[in-house]
């Protein structure tokens, strides 16, 4: 069967150095320890990164890396040792590479599933070089190599698509995951740490990742069934993560550090969540600190429920210049928050200045590196704490020479290529800061007390009315809006950030005036031509069988253009001359932006956050469905968005030793065998190949 084109590994995958030496060196032999233990925690979590993604993706890593030290990284010897051509080697690098870039044979932006560009026999071929990756493959090479039925190749709900996040229960169906979510809620059990297993007799084990091991409580479900709580998940990895954790806490650069690391360390060994929302409390109160981190299961993206996370950890060196930029933006935050397009009711009662720092990656351990964040998402420190930003400098400013700008007008491109950094570090801090930083949840926050008048509720903007729903007790944004919520909350941060660039106060805090070099007119052109054109290659991530979404930030922004294309006046079109569409270029009037885009991204923008802070997901999802719906006219748009796609660019990272008391560093070259020596070279932390 031959594979579909869109299934195929990348070809000729831009390679990218994460940039962090000079910084490192600019360390104290303090806070360089702090950061080597903390790296190491970070990539001992690699092996459960990967089980959280697809059954076959923890051995086809340790697969790789076997074949590569088998041949000491030098992949020009298995061409005579086992009889394949150039071509083939080349082909098997490439995906071994994406493998270590993704950790696990999903896309982490897209969420869909790659497979070789050589056929099977081929790979058996090359596995056969040593009997350990013979082995290895024997078992996976099927699960590797499968692509029907189609939904498969989708992150997703099980049956139908693929989900790790359910081990071992091949006859679990969205409904019994309903059902255990149900039961979650209203026992008031946090789930992000945890798996969901489906027995034979259809009770359901509730695993929690966590050195300990043994069983903790049972529940029942509404219809009888019971969820027994089993510890242990991961247990081999969260122990050497709680060790280096521990080893962080001795090196601790003050009291708020060290207590921080108490609770991240009792967190993984209990397998406590309340032990790591601790944690972000005290992360929270860490207030310009040298060395950003954070760790633990953050992000709920790839569990189609929404609600179980992925393991993520990270170290950063703080850029102190950059991060003086947004530090104005944060002294600022007071008076821009109030030009949102909502009343005082369904804001925050008071907004909590958080800290927001501009960061140089040391380490990055996860399916993916975003090049922002705002966190913690747990909504009830969110709300009386508040929260942290980060924008990842070297994340932002890592260029390919080898990216070709697709769909902008000639007049346009060199004014595009000159701007975009700029333009989207202006977009990325708006977002963070006031994007995820803004908003309410109407709450009954314990059995009768509600932070807001429940005999006069605020009166909704979009009807005139008072609104009529809000948050029980034991829900969450997450709980209500299920697996909408985090594309939708990104969408809503999107508009934020679209909402306010035109803001003139807002592009000089930025550094952008009529007088700069980056002219603020032109910053907050390109800024919008820069999000009508990541709606359109979002289309890529739109699947035509199957209807669905596989990335939640696209998804987003896929909406977001949309909502230009609302707007009257041919504020944005989408032009082509030719029946395939191979000319298709965007064009954005930038003489309208304010009169005309600012306006229907102020109404959709209201729209979506009222229905989140009102709890309304029957409006709120059937508007984010009606947004993110592709049209035929966009469908067709797809397969010119298709034949121009390039390959996600692969980040190599550093790695630190500690030897004799002293914290030294190693880069990589920026190629696909720096990536793979890289990982070579983290062995020791993230263990050697398991026997399968």
């Amino acid at each position: 069967m031959s594979v579909p084109s869109h299934l195929l590994a990348d070809e000729k995958a831009p390679v990218c150095r994460l940039e962090i030496q000079p910084h490192f060196d600019n360390l104290s032999a303090k806070e360089k320890l702090y950061a080597h233990h903390i790296s190491k925690a970070s990539f001992a979590g690699t092996r459960v990164v990967l089980r959280q993604v697809s059954p076959e993706s923890e051995p086809l890593f340790d697969l790789i890396l076997t074949v590569a030290r088998h041949v000491g990284n030098d992949f020009s010897k298995i061409v005579e040792a086992c009889s394949v051509t150039e071509d083939e080697k080349e082909k098997f690098v490439e995906f071994g590479s994406q493998v270590l870039a993704n950790l696990g044979n999903y896309k982490s932006f897209g969420d869909q599933k790659f497979v070789p560009r050589i056929p099977v026999e081929t790979f058996t071929k090359i596995a056969s070089i040593t009997p350990e990756a013979a082995k290895i493959w024997e078992g996976i090479k099927e699960q590797v190599y499968q692509i029907t039925p189609e939904g498969i190749t989708l992150l997703g709900y099980p049956p139908e698509h693929m989900s790790a996040y359910y081990p071992d229960s091949p006859a679990i169906t969205k409904a019994d995951i309903e059902t255990c979510g149900e039961t979650f809620v209203s026992n008031g059990v946090l789930v992000e740490h945890t798996r969901l297993k489906q027995l034979k007799d259809g009770n359901f084990e509730m695993l929690v990742a966590s050195e300990k091991t043994g069983e903790g409580s049972t529940y029942e479900t509404k219809d009888g069934r019971k969820i027994t709580t089993v510890y242990g998940d991961h247990s081999e990895e969260m122990k050497v993560m709680a060790d280096e954790l521990d080893g962080a806490r001795k090196s601790a650069l003050n009291d708020t550090q060290e207590k921080m690391m108490e609770e991240y360390v009792k967190s993984f060994r209990e397998g406590s969540l309340e032990a790591h929302k601790e944690s972000q409390r005290y992360w929270i109160k860490d207030i310009g600190p040298t060395i950003e981190t954070n760790i633990g299961f953050i992000e709920t993206y790839r569990d189609p429920a929404g609600t179980k996370a992925y393991f993520e950890g990270w170290v950063a060196v703080v850029n102190k210049e950059r991060t003086k930029v947004f530090g104005k933006l944060v002294e600022r935050a007071g008076d821009f928050i109030p030009k949102l397009p909502w009343s005082k009711e369904f804001e925050k009662d008071k907004f909590q200045k958080p800290d927001f720092t501009s960061l140089e990656v040391l380490t990055f351990n996860s399916d993916g590196i975003p090049a922002g964040i705002n966190i913690p998402n747990y909504d009830d420190i969110r709300m009386t704490l508040g929260f942290k930003n980060v924008s990842l400098g070297n994340v932002l400013n890592a260029k390919s020479p080898s990216e070709r700008v697709t769909f902008i007008d000639g007049k346009d491109l060199s004014l595009f290529e000159r701007l975009r950094g700029p333009a989207f570090e202006l977009q990325v801090g708006l977002h963070e800061l006031l994007g995820h930083g803004s908003g309410k949840l109407l709450q009954e926050t314990e059995k009768g007390v509600f932070n807001f008048d429940k005999e006069n509720p605020p009166i909704s903007p979009l009807d005139g009315k008072p609104v009529s729903t809000y948050y029980k007790v034991g829900e969450t944004w997450g709980s209500v809006f299920g697996a909408t919520a985090a594309s939708y909350e990104e969408c809503r941060a999107e508009c934020v950030a679209m909402y306010l660039c035109p803001d003139r106060e807002i592009l000089e805090v930025f550094g952008h005036t009529d007088d700069t070099e980056a002219a603020a007119e032109d910053v907050l052109y390109i800024s919008y031509l820069q999000m009508a054109r990541a709606g359109l290659l979002a289309l890529e991530f739109w699947d035509p069988k199957t209807k669905k979404w596989g990335q939640a930030h696209m998804r987003a922004r896929y909406s977001i253009l949309q909502c230009f294309l609302s707007a009257p006046d041919n504020f944005v079109s989408l032009d082509s001359t030719t029946s395939d569409h191979s000319d298709l270029t965007i064009h954005l009037d930038r003489s309208k932006i304010r009169s005309h885009g600012l306006k229907a991204v102020e109404k959709y923008l209201q729209e979506l956050h009222i229905y989140k802070a009102s709890a309304d997901v029957k409006g709120g999802v059937a508007l984010y469905d009606k947004m993110t719906s592709v049209s035929d006219t966009m469908a067709k748009f797809r397969d010119v968005v298709m034949s121009k796609k390039q390959p996600r660019k692969q980040f190599v990272q550093a790695n630190t030793t500690l030897s004799e008391g002293e914290v030294t560093i190693k880069e990589y070259e920026a190629t696909q065998q720096g990536l793979i020596q890289s990982w070579l070279d983290r062995e020791e932390i993230v263990g050697a190949a398991k026997q399968y």
